[in-house]
């Protein structure tokens, strides 16, 4: 080609680029009228060739990014516009339970333990002794006595037979009242609480139940609790040899505290009375071992009382206060789960003690089954 050619094709050209310059129309609108030129199909392969990012770790931020914008641009348009089909009922996700309200609350405890109670924890006897006991100044203990891995292999099971008596309820103190208690009303009273007791323990859980109703704290018409234990214990004795099959007994009580205390907490959204477990060990410090207060199941009835509190600690942590260990006796020599149930105290209304008797039947239903 000579030179004057050269100048021809370069002068027609440029025409060629200003006549798509300057003319409107459909030559505008469509990208292959550029791909007829040589040189445009040249450049747009280089570009094609060339990655966009020369930093993969960039380029991945960028394509992640873009893909939550993208996933927030199609949460906000409706599904026909993304031309996507609603869920068959097999495919859509599981419906989210609804949240509790008042009328619709779990009434069955599950497990949500407050405090650690692992075998590990529970063989430090610091530890135990902290979380579990709290010691009379006129006694004392040691890891020898209290063994939270013996008391836990301790068998405390029983055969449910509601035809047959099997737990005893009664009150070496009958005429404890609460804030609200209306004068003259045994209903109102420590044995009022024991009524429900043996309700909540026949009807719901299938149990034989006695509740014993004896004023062993009234002497000619007086309150006198000076020898309330022996009174309770001479009854007993005769009581459970003509009712040999009793294997459970309860020394149903209130506790005194001080005017300003309430012990109150909140189970299945009913105020309940918390309560306390009490355990004689015959033994104080003054007279060392107390041989003519014999109990020959002192280690059971620990070991009851624990399984008890345990199973608080795991279901009800802010129910209980904890296990009273006392130098003498309390009646706890006739039966191998013998217990003295202190619940809620004077402060306390009397519902809120007859509610906590719903969770203490729980959890002695959990130790005896």
């Amino acid at each position: 080609m000579t030179k004057f050619q050269k100048a021809i094709c370069i002068v027609l050209s440029l025409c060629f680029f200003t006549v798509l310059a300057v003319v409107p129309g459909p030559f505008f609108l469509y990208e292959n009228v550029f791909r007829q030129l040589p040189l445009y199909c040249f450049l747009e392969k280089k570009v094609s060739e060339a990655s966009p990012y020369e930093d993969q770790e960039t380029y991945q931020k960028v394509v992640k990014e873009n893909g939550k914008y993208l996933g927030s641009k199609n949460q906000d348009k409706p599904l026909k516009e993304n031309n996507i089909q609603p869920q068959t009922e097999q495919e859509k996700e599981p419906e989210k339970e609804p949240e509790k309200t008042e009328n619709t609350k779990e009434t069955l405890a599950v497990p949500w333990p407050s405090i650690d109670l692992s075998p590990a924890k529970l063989a430090d006897f610091d530890y135990l002794l902290g979380q579990f006991y709290i010691v009379d100044s006129n006694t004392q203990t040691s890891p020898e006595q209290l063994n939270a891995a013996r008391f836990l292999k301790e068998n405390l099971v029983i055969s449910k037979k509601k035809s047959t008596p099997q737990i005893l309820i009664y009150h070496s103190h009958s005429q404890e009242a609460f804030s609200d208690s209306r004068e003259g009303k045994e209903e109102d009273t420590i044995v009022g609480v024991g009524d429900y007791l043996t309700q909540i323990l026949e009807k719901k859980y299938g149990y034989g139940v006695i509740h014993v109703k004896e004023k062993f704290d009234m002497k000619s018409g007086q309150l006198d609790r000076s020898a309330a234990y022996d009174y309770a214990g001479k009854f007993l004795e005769d009581f459970l040899e003509k009712n040999p099959g009793i294997q459970v007994i309860i020394d149903l009580h209130r506790d005194g505290v001080d005017d300003s205390r309430h012990l109150i907490t909140e189970i299945n959204g009913k105020p309940t009375a918390q309560i306390l477990f009490y355990n004689g060990l015959s033994y104080t410090l003054t007279k060392g071992r107390l041989t003519y207060l014999p109990n020959p199941y002192i280690e059971e009835n620990l070991a009851f009382s624990f399984q008890l509190e345990y199973q608080a600690a795991r279901y009800y942590p802010d129910f209980y206060r904890g296990i009273y260990l006392a130098g003498y006796r309390y009646n706890q020599h006739f039966r191998p789960r013998s217990v003295l149930l202190e619940a809620g105290a004077q402060t306390n209304t009397v519902q809120e003690v007859k509610n906590a008797m719903e969770p203490f039947a729980d959890i002695l239903d959990k130790v005896l089954q």
